[in-house]
């Protein structure tokens, strides 16, 4: 399972014209799913970004979790996260899993998400059209990889 967080001052996502999602300060996280993730895989990714330290304290060192400062989050399903690019131009997504896979571990992670964070958080719609919108804060970006927990 892959992660790209992003420390955002507003972010927002829209489908078909509509917003589905929008919050002011946290993390902005797009989430793939590959075909090998399992339950430990979201468990792990889950706690790791709910707690990492990225945000600013009084003394603007980045001291603070996203839990410690009641920030928001939006989870966005983004399969690209797994294209592969070593052959030609055109990626491959064959390490992405499925929808009919992704879908459910992506509900998994929301769920899990909102247990660690206690509160409820913004999505987009899996598979859908979407419109993503964000000022990035610092900026603040990391990947993650459950498969590489360095």
């Amino acid at each position: 399972m892959r992660a790209v967080i992003q420390r955002v001052s507003e972010a927002s996502v829209m489908v078909d014209h509509k917003v589905c999602a929008v919050m002011q300060q946290g993390l902005l996280i797009l989430l793939g799913v590959e075909t090998e993730d399992a339950e430990e895989d979201i468990d792990w990714l889950c706690r790791k970004i709910v707690n990492m330290r990225i945000f600013n304290d009084e003394e603007d060192v980045m001291n603070e979790s996203l839990k410690s400062v009641d920030g928001d989050a939006i989870i966005v399903s983004q399969f690209t996260l797994h294209a592969s690019t070593k052959k030609g131009n055109r990626p491959s997504y064959i390490k992405a899993a499925k929808p009919e896979v992704a879908e459910p571990m992506y509900q998994k992670f929301i769920l899990k998400f909102e247990q660690e964070l206690g509160k409820e958080v913004g999505t987009g719609v899996f598979g859908g059209d979407m419109k993503v919108s964000l000022l990035n804060d610092g900026p603040v970006t990391i990947l993650l990889d459950s498969k590489d927990k360095r």
